[in-house]
């Protein structure tokens, strides 16, 4: 009934009033039955006859060009705050607003506050030479890879996980034993393993008891590495991958494996993640 003037509107109450059916009051003022069924419910419920009056709209305090400032900034510096980037508005308007406006202005523009990956600071020259890196082993044939070991040491907790876990449960189900996370005291402990892998499969992997400095990495590799080597079928010859760590680089470990291993495979620094071995302690973290 929002089309209905009041005066057809106080006309059907007032056969309503009489008795008349909702048919009968459609066919006398030559409307929809569901037209008159509206209005008698709605005055019999709400009491009144005429239509609700419009609620009153808040008038924006932005405008399309601040709008559009407020997203340019953010994607200038993703790292500042709304609080900020709020007294940046005022400064430029007469009218002041609060953060929360400014989060809802980011918010209807697809814009979420999430936590920052961690991503280790690489140097520009470090940078450049993980790319020189790349660049020279692109159009290597994948066969040049068949006779290289990758090693690496990794830590891993023999008790639960050392990140934040999270559990999707309800309201009041805590204390269920699915949402329980089992924990041990001081936290079960880690243990610091050293493991090696080939195209051909995986060699020894050795526990690392105590401080792991450059003799004991050279003790690793004098028992583990050749041994290694024999099962996995490359006793003939092989190339040595490993990181630029600084037991890795000490003198004694290099001249040990310029005595005892066809090529060592010069990797450039900081570049831990360029160790395919990598995905295979990702594999046994998860299983762990």
């Amino acid at each position: 009934g929002k089309n209905t003037s009041i005066e057809i509107r106080e006309l059907i109450i007032a056969y309503h009033k009489e008795g008349k059916s909702l048919q009968d009051i459609a066919t006398i003022v030559k409307k929809a039955k569901s037209t008159v069924q509206y209005i008698v419910k709605r005055f019999v419920q709400e009491h009144r006859i005429a239509s609700a009056p419009k609620p009153h709209l808040k008038k924006k305090k932005l405008t399309v060009q601040d709008d559009r400032f407020i997203i340019r900034k953010m994607k200038a510096d993703p790292k500042g705050t709304a609080v900020h980037l709020t007294n940046l508005l005022n400064e430029r308007n007469q009218v002041q607003v609060c953060a929360e406006t400014v989060r809802n202005v980011l918010r209807r523009n697809n814009f979420n506050a999430r936590a920052p990956r961690n991503k280790p600071f690489i140097s520009i020259k470090n940078k450049r030479l993980r790319l020189d890196f790349a660049k020279q082993h692109y159009n290597i044939p994948t066969s040049y890879w068949d006779d290289v070991i990758f090693a690496d040491e990794s830590k891993f907790q023999m008790f639960g996980s050392d990140g934040r876990r999270f559990v999707w449960r309800k309201a009041n189900e805590e204390l269920n034993i699915k949402n329980l996370k089992a924990t041990v005291k001081h936290g079960g402990g880690s243990v610091m393993v050293w493991a090696c892998m080939s195209s051909k499969g995986v060699g020894n992997l050795v526990l690392i008891n105590g401080i792991m400095n450059q003799h004991v990495y050279l003790d690793i590799l004098k028992t583990n590495l050749k041994e290694s080597a024999r099962k996995m079928g490359l006793d003939q010859g092989f190339k040595f991958y490993q990181d630029n760590d600084p037991k890795h680089k000490a003198h004694l470990v290099r001249m040990w494996l310029l005595y005892n291993c066809k090529k060592v495979i010069a990797t450039p620094p900081q570049s831990p993640d360029l160790n395919p071995i990598e995905n295979l302690w990702d594999h046994l973290d998860k299983k762990n």
